[in-house]
This record gives C-alpha cells, structure tokens and sequence, in this order.
C-alpha cells in the first residue's frame, strides 16, 4: 500500500471572483471606496458582461464580473459557500473615517478573541460582506 499523497505546494490566494448586480456601482465601490488598482477592464460581447481585474498591494487579485440577471447571493441567514471576504488593512480606524466620508456604514469594531485583532465588517453594494482586519494592538 503507497503512502498518502504530498501535500499540495500553494503558495497564497491569486484572486477572488465576485459577480456585481450593477457593474458600475461595484466598480465605483471597488476602486473609488476601497482604492483597488484597476489591472484589466474587458467587455466580453459574447457573455453581455465585464470582467474587472483589480489588484491589492500585496499582488491578490479581486476579478469583478457583471452577468445580466445574476440571481442574489444568499447571505442571511448564512448560506453555505463562501462566507464573506476579509481584508487586511494597516489602521482600521482610518479605513472607517474615510468608508465614513463614502456613507459607507461599518459594525462597530471587535477583538478577535482567537487572534487579538481588531475587526469589523462592511458590505459592497450588493451586500457581500467584507471583514476589514486590523493590525494586532501595540
């Protein structure tokens, strides 16, 4: 009897796929809200849809797709599948000052009981919500 299989050798996330119910609201809250890097914007005539590449600092990738009549996401009570996307910044409280100016609303802020770290959550335009992750206190 062979013995188990090597582990796979992944070496971090590329990208994350999110399907928007209007392109140009995602777009916005993306780039102009949470000031992701625009890498590619193709129009696939074929699919009636975009598709967004946007970078993070650290090279991650979030691809932005429109699909006409993408059904909704179901969220809550939560759903199987992907349970939210999180996001790590350097000052929290500043990321909530300037999601503040964008009338974007934030849970209050939490301490991770597992890691110490602050958190707290937004939602993007069609409610998918994202955990902003702060640094462990000094």
């Amino acid at each position: 009897m062979a013995g188990a299989p090597p582990p796979l050798s992944l070496a971090g996330v590329h990208h994350v796929a999110l399907i928007g119910s209007d392109y140009a609201r995602s777009k916005r809250f993306y780039t102009e809200v949470l000031g992701l890097a625009v890498v590619n914007e193709t129009w696939r005539a074929e699919r009636q849809s975009y598709k967004l590449d946007l970078a993070l600092p650290d090279g991650t990738q979030i691809e932005l797709f429109s699909f006409p009549e993408a059904p909704p996401r179901p969220s809550y009570p939560e759903a199987c599948g992907l349970r939210h996307l999180a996001l790590r910044v350097d000052d929290l409280e500043a990321c909530l000052r300037t999601l503040a100016v964008h009338g974007v609303a934030a849970e209050p802020v939490r301490t991770d009981p597992f890691t110490g770290c602050p958190f707290t959550f937004i939602a993007d335009p069609d409610g998918l919500p994202i955990e902003l992750v702060g640094p462990l206190p000094q």
